[in-house]
């Protein structure tokens, strides 16, 4: 029994010994044999500087000052791991049955640079000596079982987290306290994590229930809570090692701007109408290619509801595909309370003193690239309000083409496109055809004109280049034709004019109208305008100034049944802004007419009297000119004959 006593002695002073000499080594020495062991089972450098302390009963730990730890081979040069001071801790007597029970990990100031390239993690770790087996192609034995693992505590203070995708870096964090704690192998793994943003901080909360499934590479479930300023985001579903994710999301903002601002995009204007306020909910799934797809969408922006579904790309640009549709859309007031960026001066002109010449800010075509597709029962713009409508928005960089397939616009409808490019300097041109178009609010909303009124057809292709309104409308090209049926033109009454009774009170009724035109440098050309009228026609040509918004046009009616037949034309002059034009017929060609009937009268009165004469003198009727001559040659031989026989003494 008392060599037993003696042996056991032996064990005890022996490892005595070994851990006072431990606990003697200098701090130095003892982060070498640990860098050592380090290496040897995982292959990479661990570098530990300042005072290594260890303790190893309860709790084997470690602290020390400033470590670094190195990348996988195939990943960056910079350090996986790097903090100014970390301490460790594991349950030692945990330890002895063979499971890894970590009480405590915390890191000062750490950064961690988590990277993914062609299905490898910088964060898979194994022996240097399985590496070099597998390199040989050899199958890598197979350990003892492993033990359980759980972690008790992890603390990182004021952390910098990097993701790294095949070498592109898809989100970087800095200022993060995080915390997390796995107490049991089917416990959850819980996290919080805490970022300060402009406008405030974001909080995460996040739950995996089976953290083994997940690290093994299984599809798990996962719940995360986000809140930021200004808004909030929810998911519940499923995740991957890889990050890709599938399941219900919601995001609800109460100021959609502030809190673009907290995750970087400070000073992007979300117009009214569009989710300054916003509650959309979808089925969501997201690729580790960076693709976001939605499902079964709704989303409640301010007064305005859609639903549908929606593919978006994420990148420096990301690229969006939808399909929405929509109620009655409101977006007539979607400039309201945004901030002009443009760098423009001084308020935007009235549309009694010509075009605004601010300069307008399109930098908005350059935010994304895609193709949204919208149907809806009715859009409100500012002023103008389409009725039911198929619409498609193509974004190119900087280059936006809205298609109407086709569109409800004033009362008719409306095919073709529109293209605003801003990729270097602002353009805008499209081509359009329209039919059935109330002639009057289409002229009355784009021009200020509402003199015309009908309903009319036709096409329309033009191109302004410039940074404001007035610019583009001085600038503009293109060409078009009109065809109106029955209509009228106020601010004259062309039967008065034409001297036709009393006439319809300041208003001409046709019966049809054509026209076509060119447009150059703002100035638009008709030579061709012809319009029917009962007991009349009117021929138009002229040119409207669309760029200093005036009118120099000859309108000239004419009046079938006048002048026997022949027709009376009266031109009429419009000139002057088109707002308030002057109107000013010509009367010259009317007195002339007059006058030469009158004449023509005359002249037939008083040939009548000499013929009358004439045959009062020779006592015959005569009827025209020839009459008097054979009326006179035949007096003449009478005469003649009457002298004879009295000279012949005859009677």
């Amino acid at each position: 029994m008392k060599w037993l006593l003696r042996i056991l002695f032996l064990f005890v002073a022996a490892f005595g010994l070994v851990i006072g000499a431990l606990l003697l080594m200098p701090g130095d020495k003892l982060a070498a044999i640990l860098a050592e062991q380090v290496k040897s089972e995982t292959g990479r450098e661990l570098t530990l500087s300042g005072d290594v302390h260890l303790s190893f009963w309860p709790v084997l730990g470690m602290e020390t000052g400033p470590v670094t730890f190195e990348n996988a081979p195939w990943a960056g040069s910079e350090p996986m791991l790097s903090a100014e001071s970390l301490a460790i801790g594991v349950d030692a007597s945990a330890l002895l049955n063979g499971d890894l029970r970590i009480r405590r990990i915390i890191a000062d100031n750490p950064v961690l640079r988590l990277e993914l390239s062609e299905g490898r993690g910088n964060w898979e770790l194994s022996s240097a000596a399985t590496q070099a087996t597998t390199a040989e192609g050899t199958a890598a034995p197979s350990g003892s079982p492993q033990g359980e693992v759980t972690l008790d505590h992890l603390e990182l203070t004021n952390a910098r987290l990097i993701y790294i995708e095949n070498g592109a870096t898809k989100f970087g964090f800095s200022n993060v306290d995080l915390s997390a704690s796995w107490p049991g192998p089917t416990s959850p793994m819980i996290m919080q994590a805490q970022m300060g943003v402009p406008g405030g901080k974001v909080n995460v909360d996040l739950k995996i229930p089976d953290l083994p499934a997940y690290a093994s590479g299984v599809a798990t479930p996962l719940q995360l809570a986000l809140t930021a300023p200004g808004g909030e985001v929810g998911f519940d579903g499923r995740v991957n090692l890889v990050g890709e994710m599938d399941g219900s999301l919601e995001v609800k903002t109460q100021n959609t701007q502030k809190m673009l601002a907290a995750f970087g995009q400070a000073g992007v204007g979300v117009p009214l109408g569009l989710g300054r306020v916003a509650d959309v909910s979808a089925q969501m799934t997201y690729t580790q290619e960076g693709r976001i797809s939605l499902r079964n969408m709704v989303a409640q922006l301010d007064h305005n509801r859609f639903a549908g579904e929606a593919d978006i790309e994420i990148a420096a640009t990301p690229k969006i595909t939808a399909r929405l549709k929509g109620g009655d859309i409101d977006l007539s007031r979607y400039n309201e309370g945004l901030v002009s960026t443009g760098g423009g001066s001084g308020a935007a002109s009235s549309s009694a003193d010509g075009w605004s010449k601010t300069p307008i800010d399109a930098s908005a075509l350059s935010l994304a690239n895609g193709e949204i597709r919208l149907t809806a029962s009715s859009i409100a713009v500012p002023e103008v309000k389409l009725g039911p409508s198929d619409l498609t928005l193509s974004l190119d960089r900087s280059r936006a083409v809205l298609r109407m397939n086709p569109a409800t616009l004033f009362s008719g409808q409306v095919n073709g496109q529109v293209v605003a490019n801003n990729r270097n300097g602002l353009s805008v041109g499209g081509k359009l055809s329209a039919q059935d178009v109330d002639i009057q609010g289409a002229l009355s909303t784009l021009a200020g004109i509402d003199r015309l009124s009908g309903a009319g057809s036709g096409e329309f292709e033009f191109l302004g280049v410039g940074q404001t309104e007035d610019e583009i409308m001085r600038s503009l090209s293109g060409k078009g034709s009109l065809n109106v049926g029955q209509g009228v033109i106020s601010g004259f009454d062309l039967d008065r004019l034409m001297g036709r009774g009393k006439g319809t009170g300041g208003t001409t009724v046709f019966n049809s109208l054509t026209a076509s035109f060119t447009i150059d440098q703002g100035v638009l050309t008709n030579r061709d305008l012809l319009m029917s009228l009962e007991n009349f026609r009117a021929d138009g040509t002229g040119q409207v100034n669309l760029g200093a918004r005036t009118i120099d046009y000859l309108f000239t009616p004419t009046a079938l049944r006048a002048n026997s037949g022949q027709g009376l034309s009266v031109p009429v002059r419009i000139v002057g802004p088109w707002s308030n034009p002057s109107i000013k017929p010509d009367l010259t060609k009317v007195i002339e007419a007059a006058a030469e009937g009158q004449l023509k009268d005359l002249e037939s009165d008083a040939k009548q009297k000499v013929l009358d004469k004439v045959g009062d003198e020779l006592d015959t009727v005569v009827t025209d000119t020839e009459d008097v001559e054979d009326a006179l040659k035949n007096k003449l031989e009478e005469e003649a004959k009457k002298g004879l026989l009295k000279l012949l003494g005859r009677d």
